[in-house]
């Protein structure tokens, strides 16, 4: 049975009893005007009400702000399994069947397990990934169980499709859990997450599988050259099919240019990432993975891998007082912030915003953060004994010592 997070149910009974639309309309606004609030399209609003597709992690914070209600209560407005007690029981009972006789499984208990994977996805960038590792896990075996017994093909199709979610949730739960360091395990769930989404010739699921390779690459072994390839590769499969993926993977090959020092092809790179955003369509696949700090927050990154810290410092900042208070993202950027800082021989503005990344860290713990401001600490060494650099060392043992 899918484990739910006993944290996460809110006793608010308003929130439990009604879903997003209908508290949406509770609080007064239209599709059209909470759109406008978040500056995203009503179509997304929509697809939200739906539950076709889910908020990105950035924009949760800013929606539960404007609904009155916190995240974890946001999660389950996005739950359509949380209308009332007896209808979570009932669809507990239906998965309950469908493992005990998984030959049986039904497109119903198929949507209600890849609506489990979408929420556990939205919980990533405010969550610990090892609080979230048992229950990724065990959707994954579930779907594997069902897709080996399932009999229709419709079915089965969706199972696949399942897979691929649950298997690319997994490796970026592990890379995250291990703190960049499991980079062949990652692989391994998004390889079997490029596999199954072939099977049934889906390119959105193959182009986010490819696209989470080619992180690791990048961020985990450093291999520019490697990490450019898939990116390529991951543009390719999604060109046509998804303007945020094609958009993404071209902000990824620019990082990748940039760590090999070739500054017009990065900036070339940055240029198509954005044209590609502008023509994102209220049909968009998944609008979700979308936000409007990434083209920035990739650009500054690039910039100081180009040694040009104070454009690079200039991006950053702007992305900073966008991003969410609390979250790994955010900890990369700031943590960034504070290398551009460093390169620039600002000692004070630096220590200031890796304290900030730290805040975020001690909260989510995530593994990009982590290891980019253990990176940024050793820049820091050549004035180890500057009482703010200090400061920050001391702050940097508590925190390695109280994990």
């Amino acid at each position: 049975m899918i484990k739910t997070n006993r944290r996460s149910r809110p006793n608010h009974p308003h929130v439990r009893k009604t879903g997003l639309a209908a508290h949406r309309r509770a609080m007064g606004y239209s599709q059209e005007r909470l759109a406008e609030l978040l500056r995203v399209t009503p179509g997304t609003v929509g697809r939200w009400e739906q539950g076709k597709s889910t908020p990105e992690a950035w924009l949760q914070p800013r929606l539960a702000k404007v609904l009155a209600v916190s995240v974890q209560e946001l999660i389950d407005l996005l739950n359509p399994r949380a209308e009332s007690p007896a209808d979570e029981t009932a669809h507990g009972d239906r998965l309950e069947r469908a493992l005990a006789s998984p030959s049986k499984v039904d497109l119903v208990t198929v949507a209600e397990l890849r609506q489990h994977i979408a929420l556990l996805s939205l919980r990533y960038d405010g969550e610990r990934s090892t609080g979230l590792l048992a229950e990724a896990g065990q959707a994954l075996g579930q779907t594997r169980l069902l897709r080996e017994h399932a009999r229709e093909y419709r079915v089965r199709r969706d199972l696949l499709a399942a897979e691929a979610e649950a298997s690319t949730l997994m490796g970026q739960f592990v890379w995250d859990a291990s703190q960049r360091r499991d980079h062949d395990a990652a692989k391994g769930h998004f390889t079997t997450a490029a596999e199954a989404a072939r099977k049934i010739n889906d390119p959105v699921l193959e182009a986010v599988a490819l696209l989470r390779t080619s992180y690791v690459e990048l961020y985990g072994t450093e291999d520019p050259a490697e990490g450019l390839v898939l990116t390529e590769r991951a543009a390719d499969v999604a060109r046509g099919h998804s303007d945020v993926l094609t958009g993404l993977a071209e902000l990824h090959a620019a990082e990748a240019r940039a760590m090999l020092g070739e500054r017009v092809a990065c900036e070339r790179s940055l240029e198509r990432a954005q044209d590609h955003f502008g023509r994102i369509t209220a049909d968009e696949p998944v609008v979700e993975m979308f936000s409007e700090t990434q083209h920035n927050r990739l650009a500054g990154s690039c910039y100081l891998r180009l040694n040009d810290a104070s454009r690079a410092q200039t991006t950053l900042e702007r992305v900073a007082s966008q991003a969410p208070s609390r979250s790994k993202s955010r900890s990369i950027v700031l943590a960034n912030l504070s290398l551009a800082h460093i390169q620039q021989r600002e000692l004070d503005h630096a220590a200031a915003a890796l304290h900030i990344a730290i805040d975020c860290v001690e909260a989510t713990w995530g593994g990009g953060g982590l290891k980019v401001i253990f990176g940024v600490a050793q820049e820091l060494r050549p004035w180890r004994k500057e009482p703010v650099v200090d400061q920050v060392y001391d702050r940097l043992f508590t925190m390695m010592a109280a994990s």
